[in-house]
């Protein structure tokens, strides 16, 4: 159990440190030398959240930050972390934080 534990970690700390990359689960698997099926079961049952869902999240937060710490547009920040356009970004965004990333952007300039 201690070490599905210590893999789960690890590989959480390589998505941090590829999170601006395009994260698709078959290369993740091929990384961590699991089937992308058994990776996705192993990382679920230590964190309780799926690997998709996870990596999505991440995005999310990351891009959260950028809006409140960097002068990037929306737009740029979306595609930065892969997202392919401002609408799908926005649709996600408002969905994990339930607030536009232009409100987001106004508080941190209204501040």
């Amino acid at each position: 159990m201690n070490n599905r534990s210590d893999f789960c970690s690890d590989l959480i700390l390589w998505i941090e440190n590829n999170i601006s990359e395009r994260l698709f689960l078959d290369d993740i698997a091929v990384k961590s030398g699991y089937s992308k099926w058994h990776l996705q079961r192993l990382f679920k049952k230590s964190t309780g959240v799926s690997l998709g869902l996870f990596i999505k999240r991440k995005k999310l937060g990351f891009a959260y930050n950028d809006i409140l710490t960097t002068k990037e547009t929306i737009t740029d920040i979306a595609l930065n972390y892969g997202f392919e356009s401002l609408q799908g970004f926005t649709r996600a965004f408002t969905r994990r934080y339930k607030r536009p990333p232009s409100d987001i952007r106004r508080k941190r300039v209204q501040e």
